[in-house]
Order: C-alpha cells, then sequence, then structure tokens
C-alpha cells in the first residue's frame, strides 16, 4: 500500500514551473476578484468611498446647490427648434429653392422649408419666440433658451437614451436615477423619481426610466397619466378588503419575516430593493392617494391647467415637487409624438396646444408659491429637425411634403428656474438652423450642468460596475458657468 500523502512526515511531490503557475494562477485570480467585489460594494457617489445608500432618504450634495428638484419636460419625438424657439430668417430667403452646400440628413430632403409660424419678442430680454407657445412666452425673462445642442446620431432610439440615460447604445441608469442615488428624496412617502407618461410606454419603454445596474430603490415610478381616478393612477393604492389597522398590523407581521429574512442574506441589492419598494408601497398608501388626487385643487387652479392629460400632468408634477418628490419626468408626444415628417404646421400646431396652456400655468404656480427659484424646469426632445423639407420615399411614412427630417446637428432645449440665467439665449446654429456654430453643447454638457445646479460633481457621482466606475456623463461633459445665475 502507498504511503499517505498527509501522513506525519510525508512530503508532497515537487511542483514544476509550469505546474506551479497553473495551481496558483487560480488563487491569484481569485484573490483579485475578492478584491474587485469588495470595491464593488462601495461606491463614490456622494463622497469618496461612501458605501451604497439603498434607501431614499436625503443625502447631503457634494457643494451647495441651487436647485433641489427637476421637472422635465419631454416632447417626445423631436420638436423643430426652426418653429419654436429658433427663428431662422434665411429660411423666407431660399423658400423653396436648394440651399447652400450639402446638409447630410437620414432620409433625402428638398428646398428650404420657411416656419409656418410668426415669430415675435417677448419680455425686457427680447426673446424670439413662435406663437405656438404663448403662455410659455410670457415667461421669456425667466428662460434660458440653448439653441446649440447636438446629439450623436439622427435616430429616435440612441438618442432618447443619450438623452435620459447618458449612453446611446447600453442600458444605464436614467438621469432621474442618477439623481435619487446621490440626493436621497425630502419624502419618504412617495418616490424620489416618477415618470408621467399617457397612454403607455415610449419607444424603448422602461429603459428611459430605469436604474439599470444603480439599486433598484432609484428607478423611476412609472405613471399612466391617460388614467383619473387615483387608484388607477396608482396601483393597489388602497387596499380591496382590509381596513387600516388590520392592513398596518399585516404589514408589520411582513415587515419583521422580512427583516429577519434579510439578515440571513446581507449585502443582497435585489432583495434590499424589493424590502425598499414593498415598504414604500406601504407608506405611499395615504400620501400618493393625496398627491396624485388633482380634485383637491380648486376649480379655478384646474381650469389655468386645463381639462386634459397634459393639464392633469402638469398639475400633478407640482403637487408632486411641492411634496418633496426629486425629479419628476412628464412626457408629451409618446403616442402621437412631435416628429412631424410631413405636415408640420398641422401636428405641431396641435402638439403645441395641448401643452402650451399647461406649462404656462406650471410656471406661474411655481413662481407664486415660491418654488421656482429651487426648481429646475427642462423642456426639450431628443433632437430638432431639418431646415429642408423632407420627401416622399417608398417605405417612410411621408405622403406630403410639408414636414421636415430628423437633425441632430442642432437643435433648442430651454430652461426655467432652478439657478439658470433667465431672459437668456444661449449659442447659435447657423444661418439655416442646421448645425450647432456658436458654444456648441452636447447632450453631456447639459446633463453636467444639471446635475451641478443640484449641487453634484458629475466626475464625483459615480458607482461601481463590472469593475469600471460609472457615470452619467460616462467620461465626458463639462459645466456650462455661462448658465448659472
Amino acid at each position: 500500500m502507498p504511503p499517505s500523502l498527509h501522513g506525519p512526515g510525508d512530503r508532497l511531490p515537487p511542483l514544476s514551473r509550469r505546474e506551479a503557475l497553473l495551481r496558483s494562477g487560480m488563487g491569484m485570480g481569485w484573490l483579485g476578484a475578492a478584491s474587485l467585489m469588495e470595491s464593488e460594494a462601495r461606491s463614490a457617489g456622494p463622497g469618496p468611498g461612501a458605501v451604497i445608500p439603498m434607501s431614499l432618504a436625503p443625502r447631503p450634495p457634494h457643494f451647495a446647490p441651487r436647485a433641489r428638484a427637476v421637472i422635465h419636460l419631454f416632447a417626445n419625438g423631436g420638436p423643430s427648434h426652426l418653429d419654436t424657439f429658433d427663428r431662422k430668417i434665411a429660411l423666407e430667403k431660399y423658400a423653396g429653392q436648394e440651399v447652400p452646400g450639402t446638409l447630410p440628413t437620414e432620409r433625402r430632403t428638398g428646398a428650404a422649408l420657411p416656419s409656418p409660424f410668426p415669430f415675435r419678442r417677448y419680455g425686457q430680454s427680447g426673446l424670439e419666440i413662435s406663437d405656438l407657445f404663448p403662455s410659455v412666452a410670457r415667461h421669456a425673462d425667466r428662460l434660458l433658451v440653448v439653441r446649440s445642442m447636438h446629439a450623436e446620431v439622427p435616430n429616435h432610439e440612441p438618442s432618447l437614451m443619450l438623452m435620459n440615460c447618458g449612453d446611446s447604445r447600453l442600458v444605464r441608469p436614467a438621469a432621474g436615477a442618477w439623481v435619487t442615488y446621490g440626493l436621497g428624496t425630502e419624502n419618504q412617502n412617495l418616490p424620489g423619481f416618477v415618470a408621467m407618461c399617457p397612454g403607455g410606454y415610449p419607444i424603448k419603454g422602461t429603459e428611459n426610466w430605469r436604474s439599470a445596474f444603480l439599486p433598484g430603490a432609484f428607478q423611476g415610478t412609472y405613471v399612466d397619466t391617460n388614467k383619473q381616478r387615483v387608484e388607477e393612477l396608482v396601483e393597489h393604492v388602497r387596499h380591496p378588503f382590509l381596513q387600516r389597522d388590520a392592513q398596518r398590523r399585516q404589514f408589520e407581521l411582513t415587515a419583521a419575516l422580512d427583516r429577519r429574512h434579510l439578515a440571513a442574506r446581507p449585502h443582497d441589492p435585489q432583495l434590499e430593493a424589493r424590502l425598499a419598494s414593498m415598504e414604500l408601497a406601504w407608506r405611499m398608501q395615504s400620501e400618493a392617494s393625496e398627491a396624485f388626487d388633482i380634485s383637491r385643487e380648486s376649480q379655478h387652479v384646474r381650469d389655468r391647467y386645463g381639462d386634459d392629460v397634459q393639464g392633469r400632468q402638469m398639475l400633478i408634477a407640482r403637487r408632486l415637487v411641492e411634496r418633496g418628490v426629486r425629479y419628476v419626468q412628464v412626457w408629451h408626444g409618446a403616442g402621437q409624438p412631435w416628429d412631424s415628417h410631413d405636415e408640420i404646421a398641422k401636428n405641431h400646431g396641435r402638439l403645441a396646444k395641448e401643452c402650451d396652456r399647461a406649462i404656462g400655468a406650471l410656471l406661474d404656480d411655481l413662481v407664486g408659491l415660491g418654488l421656482l427659484d429651487s426648481t429646475l424646469v427642462f423642456w426639450g426632445g431628443e433632437f430638432g429637425r431639418t431646415p429642408t423639407v423632407e420627401l416622399p420615399m417608398p417605405g417612410t411614412e411621408v405622403k406630403q411634403i410639408s414636414g421636415r427630417d430628423h437633425n441632430h446637428h442642432g437643435f433648442t432645449v430651454w430652461m426655467a428656474g432652478g439657478g439658470v440665467k433667465g431672459g437668456t439665449a444661449y449659442g447659435a446654429t447657423d444661418e439655416l438652423g442646421f448645425k450647432a456654430v456658436e458654444n456648441p453643447v452636447h447632450v453631456h454638457d447639459l446633463q453636467a450642468t444639471i446635475l451641478h445646479l443640484l449641487g453634484l460633481d458629475h466626475t464625483r457621482l459615480t458607482f461601481r460596475h463590472s469593475g469600471r466606475d460609472y457615470r452619467l456623463t460616462d467620461v465626458h461633459g463639462r459645466v456650462i458657468a455661462d448658465w448659472l445665475a
């Protein structure tokens, strides 16, 4: 019988150098993996090496903020800057003619198309705004109009992802998720990030407001504002059978069992996020019923916003930021987008009429309630549109020569409140309005500046995932100091 290799006095047979490297290589790999897993359990978010926050509890910003909340008015589909906030007289000069040079577009376009909408100057600032937005124009001296935005491609899906999540290709956390990850929220009985999109999901669906690799507690809460009753807006907001006291006892028992279950499984982010969402759902039963119930507003207020989808969701947005919700996204055009490839006069006219009064009322109320200074209101789409008319082509929906193609080379967004300079036009597109040529602003620059207004350094608001520190602005972005009041 051969002697035991593990008996007293026995020796292991010598290893060759090749065998030693093979056997120790896995051990070195596991040492590296252990270090990586330990570092991924921490974050460089609100402070270097800070433990990953799992709750929506308020957290201090990196520096003194100018704003505490954001209302993002998302004009889905790419509204035309040339028909709203960026007048181009040259289009009238070249109307019906081939424009100088060649404009790279997604599809075939033709002659210059002047705007069918008159522009007027408003306020002491004299900002030029088209007749599509008379209610917004009342607040011209509060608007920062950025006319030199540019994105990366002329397609909806990647441009939606870039504007909302900072990356045009891969699923990444939405801006609202990054903000609530960095700052938490001021009301623990409501979600920190709410996405109101009437009639169902837009292109790319929930990827527009998901938390991706951030803890699930920071994802956006979707609300279908086509619905009106609170019980339909917020599903399961009330228990169909149990009285409040009985439901409380049931919840307390379930919560105790959940905490015991979690104690045996520490550092499980998915489980922690699920339990946090259950606790939030319980707390929301009283707070959400009140916050989403616009019947509590006077008839006069409701009439100012309008008895329609946009009026209702703008009013809800105001009520949410009043109650400490950090980030509210209000979608317009998810079902019938601002994507006017033809009949731009008809389609843009209809869409602007749907939202202009409500946006004006929202700004009125934020001013009257003293909230505009601390609330950043931000309007825009994923890109703009061409100065030339789009031509009908086989396989497209274009039927008439009366619309504009996608244009990511130059477009407009505007902001109000939250520490930005009002009554200001920043940057410019070229003579025809095709490309940003004066002070060009990339979407990452916009995102970096919004975070700055909230007191967050976009280079420090990071999360370690798959061995790399990620951030909303990727490895790009700069704060535009000229926007700051």
